[in-house]
């Protein structure tokens, strides 16, 4: 089997250029809140989100894991996370026009959900039954949650008694499932790059994202990542804003 032993952003081709660059800038235009993440900086919370899956929670190939989660930094690290541990994925609100649904409706079984704390309450009944189950309070900063909810686990205080680099465990082949519906890694990437062709990115482009209209990864994550661009992703993005911004974070392309 073709193996990818660096994980996601190796399988990608993605030439991310220097490690103390920004690679994900966020923003959420409700709160006022900016994070920017360099490519070390976000390498290492994937890096702790696979050592919680995979040392944590025994889980590796042929795991599958649920995201229910907005597009946001810390979803870019679950993701990566759980895809540089082996683990498949399904992902709610994939279902976009002109994209793949990741995998089956999220009342199948899976072996770990990630939830917002905002969205546990009001999708009760959609939350797929877990053997680990994870909430996320998207807080600024990456902040713990305080009243975490029964039978949970708040994946910040969980995920920081990990350490920021892969282990070398995770041997991903081109061919193994990504998502729960079998598409591959070497499928997803190829997916990525077709989009980067598509939006024009290279490497070195800046993409402003519209996340409450671009909630598949593949537009806000892995086609960038898999050029070696970087994106700006605004979360109830002002309008009136926009101008100000391409120009204070040299934004190259707008989506």
């Amino acid at each position: 089997m073709e193996t990818i032993t660096g994980g996601v952003p190796s399988l990608l081709a993605g030439a991310v250029g220097e490690r103390d660059r920004p690679l994900v800038t966020y923003y959420d235009d409700a709160t006022g809140e900016r994070a920017e993440l360099t490519v070390t900086e976000l390498a290492g919370w994937a890096a702790r989100t696979a050592g919680l899956l995979h040392a944590g929670c025994g889980l590796g190939a042929g795991s599958r894991a649920a995201i229910l989660l907005p597009p946001h930094w810390q979803t870019a690290a679950v993701l990566l996370g759980a895809w540089s541990a082996g683990v498949s994925v399904s992902f709610r609100g994939w279902a976009t026009a002109g994209l793949p649904a990741l995998g089956p409706g999220v009342d199948e079984p899976f072996d770990a959900t990630f939830v917002a704390r905002d969205r546990v309450d009001s999708w009760l009944d959609e939350v797929p039954e877990a053997r680990h189950r994870f909430v996320l309070g998207l807080a600024p900063g990456g902040a713990p949650i305080a009243d975490v909810p029964t039978g949970y686990r708040d994946y910040v205080a969980e995920v920081r008694d990990y350490p920021d680099s892969l282990p070398g465990y995770a041997m991903i082949g081109r061919t193994d499932a990504a998502s729960v519906d079998g598409t591959t890694f070497r499928q997803w990437g190829s997916l990525a790059h077709a989009l980067a062709e598509t939006l024009d990115l290279r490497a070195g482009d800046r993409l402003l994202v519209d996340a409450a209209a671009h909630e598949h990864p593949v537009k806000w994550l892995l086609a960038p990542l898999a050029v070696g661009a970087s994106v700006v992703l605004c979360a109830n993005l002002d309008r009136a804003a926009v101008d100000a911004r391409v120009a204070a974070e040299r934004v190259t392309r707008v989506l």
